[in-house]
């Protein structure tokens, strides 16, 4: 069953399909959540709250974009507003980043350990407005309209933020590109 057709069936009052949406979907909301706070516990909350506003606001769905575009919107809110409210914190390792297959050998470990560490350090430097962008374009997969739909701005500001941004990543991880050539 398509998401719309679960939207209608959670407007109508099946609980049954509201929970499959949430199903579908929890994995993606808490990923987002997390890159964006850097806190496991503070990622559930945040995904739990994206999915308690969705529930209780389905009414206000008009379905011109994707349910998840919509969910990720509420999400992406949620997010900034507790970035906002918290004092800087050094991040945890991220657990993408930390998925990436490591060598046997230790000096390449050492050096992919490294690189790992910078993106996030890099990804983390990032203003709000960026950081989102690239985690929802480079994480997420999302498309510039997608994404533009999400943080409600202009597919043109999308693109505008996503060319900053990777121009700031390329000038903090530089030193990775200069042994490349």
């Amino acid at each position: 069953m398509e998401d719309h057709q679960l939207v209608e069936r959670s407007r109508a009052g099946d609980a049954a399909a509201f929970e499959e949406l949430v199903k579908r979907h929890q994995g993606r909301a808490y990923a987002i959540a997390y890159r964006m706070l850097r806190n496991r516990e503070d990622a559930q909350e945040v995904a739990q709250e994206a999915f308690a506003r969705a529930y209780f606001r389905l009414a206000e769905f008009r379905g011109t974009a994707q349910f998840k575009t919509w969910l990720y919107r509420i999400l992406v809110n949620l997010a900034t507003d507790q970035l906002r409210r918290r004092r800087p914190e050094v991040p945890e390792g991220d657990a993408v980043l930390q998925q990436v297959n490591i060598g046997e050998n230790p000096g390449e470990n050492v050096e992919r350990q490294e690189l790992r560490q910078s993106i996030t350090k890099a990804i983390e430097a990032l203003p709000p407005d960026l950081k989102t962008v690239v985690l929802l374009r480079e994480f997420e997969g999302l498309s510039y309209a997608e994404i533009a739909r999400v943080i409600r701005r202009p597919v043109g500001t999308v693109m505008s933020r996503l060319f900053h941004a990777r121009r700031r990543l390329q000038a903090s991880l530089g030193v990775y590109w200069e042994g490349e050539s």
